[in-house]
């Protein structure tokens, strides 16, 4: 939202009325202020802005920019962690396409989906590399889509079926998704709320998006403001390209029918034969 320019008349001693340029301001109509000192002189005129009550644009005038658009560099300021002045769509313009979602909760949604993707990734490559290198068992070394309920479902040897297991994730994810959403709506609440005795360690710092404390800061890191910016912004790249290699994983697994890794091992044997495009081909 733009600022929008008014004109301030004095029309007598003591006497101030504004006089919108946009219907929006005053309704098309001059508000009279309260009267000036006696010292104001008739006359005099002069113009003030109406803000939009949105973040300066150029709070971070020196940020790299991708894709940005005067509009999305009304309300993307550059305060947030990662932020580029990017956002094509307009979801998070309070005033925009994505006004009925919280923006503050797209910018918290995207970091927590960014550390799920981040473990994710990791844990979903890691059985493969072991297994390789030899350091356990090959019947553990599956690929990451043959160890779930995915079709085909796996065949490891768990201690329950691998539907059962899905559904007991499901159930643990819900109730860590719950408590989630409650700090998010009232920060501070699962430091109040009993919890087996850890609830002393889950009050965290009142920010639900970076709770910090003994269990999600055990080593202490960003002690200043500047550290702890510089980490925020590495968080979140990293949480983004972990996004992008989830999306990555579940596309190699239809199209090649094995596990990143080896899609790796193997483009770097034959990158000719084998690279994204001669794998456009379904296996099953």
């Amino acid at each position: 939202m733009a600022a929008v320019a008014a004109t301030v008349q004095v029309q007598s001693l003591g006497t101030v009325c504004v006089q919108g340029s946009s219907s929006r301001l005053l309704g098309g109509k001059p508000l009279c202020l309260a009267p000036l000192p006696s010292t104001a002189t008739r006359g005099v005129s002069l113009v003030v802005r109406a803000g939009s009550g949105l973040p300066s644009p150029t709070k971070d005038s020196n940020r790299a920019l991708i894709f940005a658009s005067k509009q999305s560099l009304s309300y993307l300021d550059g305060s947030l962690p990662g932020d580029y002045g990017f956002d094509p769509l307009g979801l998070s313009d309070p005033d925009g396409a994505g006004g009925f979602i919280d923006p503050s909760w797209l910018s918290y949604a995207e970091l927590i989906n960014g550390r799920y993707a981040m473990l994710g990734a990791a844990g979903a490559i890691a059985p493969e590399i072991l297994g390789k290198l030899g350091l356990i068992p090959q019947e553990t070394a599956l690929p990451w889509f043959k160890t779930g309920v995915i079709p085909p479902a796996g065949t490891y040897d768990y201690w329950a079926d691998p539907f059962t297991l899905f559904v007991f994730e499901i159930a643990l994810m819900g109730f860590a998704e719950h408590r989630r959403a409650q700090d998010y709506y009232k920060p501070g609440s699962m430091g109040k709320q009993y919890f087996l005795g850890f609830e002393k360690f889950l009050g965290g710092s009142g920010n639900p998006a970076y709770p910090g404390g003994p269990i999600f800061n055990p080593l202490g890191f960003g002690k200043n403001e500047s550290e702890l910016k510089d980490l925020k912004i590495k968080e979140v790249k990293n949480g983004r390209l972990a996004m992008l290699a989830i999306l990555g994983y579940f596309v190699q697994a239809i199209f090649t029918g094995v596990g990143p890794f080896q899609n790796l091992l193997d483009h770097l044997a034959d990158p000719v034969h084998n690279n994204v495009l001669t794998n456009f081909k379904f296996p099953y």
